[in-house]
Formats: structure tokens, sequence, C-alpha cells
């Protein structure tokens, strides 16, 4: 085995051991309140930054060019202290745990699954009253006028484009780069959710980090796309789904929504309601039947086929790796 397989077995063990733990642990509650959680230092850090730097009184130039800053100085930092600790602690099985408990700290599957299904949970209780409360921790639209549908079809839609960002992507990079590609990843979408944004205030100030991140999240978002089509039974085309997804206003999300909308038979997307105003999207498989509680459902099994095929395709990954 080279040097570079070598690695990339490393690598790929860390991440399967660092989902192992996250799905059996998540981030442990003891942990947190002792030391809080590596998306909170990263988010202060990308705070401090912005309070210094994005200021109304300066020019558009300048809020632009100091997010550039802003955003690099996050990400290296992020990476060059995660790459320490990597290469700080000892090559051996206590080393090997102690680097997946902090990796695992930047995965989501188990937390994005308990969030989505604490939506379903007041669903089936005919609850839609928690259950708009619920939704509300995990879409930044107005819930309160929703119905069972429109409920629904926002969890599901969460869930589709977090399986995107908070698992497969930050997965796909760690076992590419290892821990510090991994944290390289999670301090861009951490950046991307709290300065991307297209309001007055952030338009020009988090410009790049939006960008970032669409670019580091346009392999991971077909794949998701493609494991959902799999789970599905490969139902429909791909082409269907990539057709549909470029309607949507994201280069990225469009896709695991798309695949997630073909595969369960619903439409999502569609004009939504937020603070700012009402957003008038296209729905995705428009030809779908309006999404409820039992699609919701549907979805969350869906999503944890997708998370099981994952790693089993790590461990065919370290295996092929081990053999060459």
């Amino acid at each position: 085995m080279s040097v570079f397989d070598s690695s990339m077995a490393y690598s790929a063990s860390l991440i399967l051991s660092a989902l192992i733990l996250e799905l059996s642990l998540g981030w442990p509650s003891v942990l947190f309140k002792r030391i809080r959680h590596p998306v909170v230092w990263i988010g202060a850090l990308v705070s401090i930054l912005e309070t210094h730097f994005n200021r109304a009184s300066s020019s558009e130039k300048w809020r632009e060019l100091s997010g550039l800053f802003s955003t690099l100085t996050v990400v290296f930092v992020s990476t060059a202290l995660a790459w320490a600790l990597s290469t700080t602690l000892p090559n051996n099985l206590i080393g090997l745990v102690f680097e997946a408990l902090v990796a695992s700290s930047l995965l989501a599957a188990r937390s994005l699954y308990e969030h989505v299904a604490d939506v379903f949970r007041e669903l089936a209780n005919n609850d839609l009253t928690e259950a708009r409360k619920a939704l509300a921790k995990i879409v930044g639209r107005d819930t309160q006028r929703l119905d069972e549908h429109g409920i629904s079809g926002a969890a599901l839609e969460s869930l589709a484009e977090n399986a995107s960002d908070g698992f497969i992507a930050p997965v796909f990079w760690g076992v590419l780069l290892g821990l510090p590609g991994l944290a390289a990843y999670k301090a861009i979408n951490t950046l991307d959710s709290m300065i991307g944004h297209k309001t007055d205030r952030y338009k020009a100030y988090g410009r790049f980090a939006a960008r970032l991140d669409d670019l580091v999240n346009l392999i991971p978002a077909r794949l998701t796309a493609m494991l959902f089509w799999i789970c599905a039974r490969m139902q429909p085309s791909l082409k269907a789904i990539a057709n549909q997804a470029k309607h949507h206003r994201s280069p990225n999300a469009g896709w695991p929504e798309s695949a997630m909308a073909f595969a369960l038979g619903i439409r999502l997307s569609g004009p939504r309601e937020y603070d700012t105003g009402v957003s008038h999207e296209p729905w995705l498989n428009e030809a779908g039947i309006p999404p409820s509680a039992r699609d919701l459902k549907r979805g969350l099994r869906l999503y944890c086929y997708s998370v099981g095929l994952v790693a089993i395709g790590i461990v065919l990954f370290i295996l092929t790796l081990r053999l060459m």
C-alpha cells in the first residue's frame, strides 16, 4: 500500500469511527456543558470578525474584501487547529478514538434524524402547534400558518438538504482530507449559514462565503441525490432528477430535494413565507401529491437507508485500499 493509500485508509477509518460514535452517542451533554461544541467555537469567531469588519458605513467593495478576509481566516484557523490536533495525537488506537470523537462532533447524522423525527412525532399526535415549534428549529421560514402538508414538506426539504450539508459533505471531505478537511468544510458551511445571506447586511460581506459553500457542496449534493435514488430502487432516472434540480434557487440543494420528491412521489419546494416576505419558488416534481406525515416517516426511513449505505461504502472503500 502506498503512502497515499495508507493515508486515505486512515482517513476513511477515522470517519467511519466518527460516524459510529455520532450515531451511538451524539455529542455527549457532559462535553457540551464543559467545552460547548466545535461549531459554537467556529460561530463565535465568525461573529467576532463580522462585528469588527462588516460595518454599514463601509463601502460595498470594502465589505466584500473584508468578508473574503474573514472567511479565509475562519477556514484557516479551523483547519490549522484540526491539523495540529491530528498530528499531535499518538499514532495508535487511543489517538484514533480521541480524533474520532472530535470528528464526530462535526457530523450530524443522528442530530438531523432526531430533529426531523421530533416534527413527525408531533404530527403523528395530531398536534400541529407543537409540530410547528419543532419545525421552526430546523427551518428559517414562518411556520405559524403551515398545515400538515406544509409542515411535512418543509421538514422533508430540510431533511434532504441537510442530509447533504450535515452528513454526506462532511463525510466526503473527511474521507478525502481527514480531520483537517472535515474541519475546513464545517467552517465553510457555518460561515454560509451565518453570513451567506442576500440581505443588505450580508450581501457583500458574505458573498465569498456563499460561493465557497456552493463550491464545496457541488459533489456531495449530487452524491446525496444518487444515494436517495439508489435507495428508492433507482426510480425515476437521474436525468429527471437533474432536470428538476436546475429549477431550484440553489445550485446544490435542488439535487437532494428533487431526489427525495421523486423517491416519495410527492412535490416539494414551491412558494414559502419568510420574515422578509414570500419567496415564489417553483415546485419540484409538481405532479406529485402534497406531502403528509406518512411521507415524512417514509423520508426518515429513506434517510436511514442512505446512512447505512454510506457506512457500508466506507467499509468497502477501506477493504479495497487494504488489498491494493
